[in-house]
């Protein structure tokens, strides 16, 4: 199979490849064309996954394709963007078609789960990697950023943390797990849901904003240097599933919320009278500290002791 005949056989033809909204031209010409309103700014992120580095390899490709999209769609969520369209630059070792057809998939099936369309990209041979760049648009003036936190805010996450972290070994094949165990830690890894709803209803509230993907830890202290403030994590309120508690431990599993890669929620800064709308709203919003003056972030005890973990998340180098 050629590259072009890959293209219009497996990507082209996809039900996400098909048009929509904002979408004027799609795959096929050297460019594709979107529509953003007036009074909209254009979103957009780009995220790159190499195989044996984010993701082992061999894996399931339709997972693979579920979670690639799912890993750049988040940004948008971290922005408070609405999802319009991705690119995929997808290079392969070899062209089997049983594998493209299963990514090819995946990835159409969490297209559809975010209302986003696949308008172009490229393929080209080399070692498995695939680098997604989503689109999105926020109105003027009202995307989520990280520079905004206030001292007086609440830190807020928008769902457990830690069950990418505790899912690595089962992933990498270095332990097993009862089903109820493994089933949750592992559909939280393969299948991160992008909190895009969540991230459009916190406009005009969060003071900051981003997602969780390297570890609560290394992001929030992204939070705290674009803001110029320190972020406190009350230890005790972190949200952690049973799951994660039976498969590591109290301790580790503590370690895995703080400082694991690849959650995909919100991690956020709000002021406190938003509070009380959102959740009446049934946001999933867990409160785990405050904004105060100073820099960086920190880790308290329930006696106000610091125990902040000298591992802050995964860094690349």
């Amino acid at each position: 199979m050629g590259e072009f005949e890959l293209i219009r056989t497996v990507f082209a033809a996809a039900p996400c490849a098909q048009g929509g909204e904002g979408v004027a031209l799609g795959i096929g010409d050297d460019c594709a064309l979107l529509d953003v309103p007036f009074g909209e700014q254009l979103a957009i992120s780009t995220d790159t996954l190499v195989a044996g580095v984010h993701f082992a390899d061999p894996c399931d490709p339709f997972l693979l394709g579920q979670r690639s999209l799912a890993v750049a769609a988040s940004d948008l969520a971290a922005m408070g963007a609405t999802p319009l369209a991705f690119t995929l630059a997808l290079t392969l070792p070899t062209v089997e078609a049983d594998w493209l057809q299963a990514f090819a998939r995946g990835l159409n099936h969490m297209a559809q789960r975010c209302n986003v369309r696949l308008i172009g990209g490229d393929t080209t041979r080399g070692p498995l990697c695939l680098t997604l760049t989503v689109f999105g648009r926020v109105p003027t003036g009202h995307a989520l950023t990280r520079s905004g936190a206030r001292p007086g805010d609440l830190l807020c996450v928008g769902g457990e943390l830690g069950n990418a972290a505790g899912a690595l070994p089962l992933v990498l094949g270095q332990r097993n797990a009862e089903s109820f165990i493994a089933e949750p830690l592992l559909a939280h890894y393969w299948s991160p849901q992008p909190q895009l709803a969540l991230g459009q209803a916190l406009r005009g509230k969060a003071t900051s904003a981003l997602d969780i993907s390297d570890g609560l830890l290394a992001d929030c202290g992204h939070i705290a240097q674009a803001s110029r403030v320190r972020l406190l994590i009350e230890n005790e309120r972190l949200p952690i599933s049973v799951a994660l508690q039976e498969f590591l431990g109290d301790a580790p599993a503590q370690l895995a919320a703080l400082s694991g890669g690849d959650d995909y929620v919100l991690a956020f800064t709000l002021p406190p009278v938003e509070l009380p709308t959102l959740l009446g709203d049934g946001w999933p919003i867990h409160v785990i500290g405050c904004v105060v003056e100073g820099q960086g972030v920190g880790v308290l005890d329930a006696q106000g002791q610091d125990i902040t973990p000298a591992t802050h998340g995964y860094q690349h180098f």
